[in-house]
């Protein structure tokens, strides 16, 4: 057996490995930090990027303003393209839900909050400032 198929079939891979290998985050760097950082829970607990994932784990981790529980399904230590990474994981049904409601509540908020078409110029600037003042 070669060593990248044995590598394909391994029995545990790192926690922050298996999110950059399954394109949750776009560098195992970024991965690294996120565990770190207390974004990524490996069943219900905060880890290291060193935690071993297993089979059937249920992580929650953020991603942008969006946070998801999934459970693990296979596992990978290599990279690999998004339609395999997506049979290795499955997100739970509460968390799409969840993500979709927050994901409209983010669009009609920008309707009652819109973005001016561009920069005020340095007078509308003395202005703003002397409205916030009073």
């Amino acid at each position: 057996m070669s060593k990248s198929a044995a590598n394909e079939h391994s029995e545990s891979v790192r926690l922050d490995k298996w999110l950059w290998a399954v394109r949750l985050y776009k560098t195992r760097a970024i991965a690294r930090e996120m565990v770190q950082g207390g974004k990524v829970h490996y069943n219900g607990q905060r880890c290291k990027p060193s935690r071993q994932v297993e089979v059937g784990a249920s992580i929650r981790l953020a991603q942008g303003f969006d946070e998801k529980h999934i459970k693990v399904l296979k596992l990978l230590e290599k990279r690999v393209g998004a339609p395999i990474a997506l049979t290795c994981y499955e997100e739970t049904e509460q968390s799409k839900l969840k993500r979709e409601e927050n994901a409209i509540a983010r669009k009609n908020n920008a309707f009652f909050a819109p973005h001016p078409n561009q920069k005020p110029d340095k007078k509308q600037r003395r202005e703003l400032i002397k409205m916030k003042a009073k």
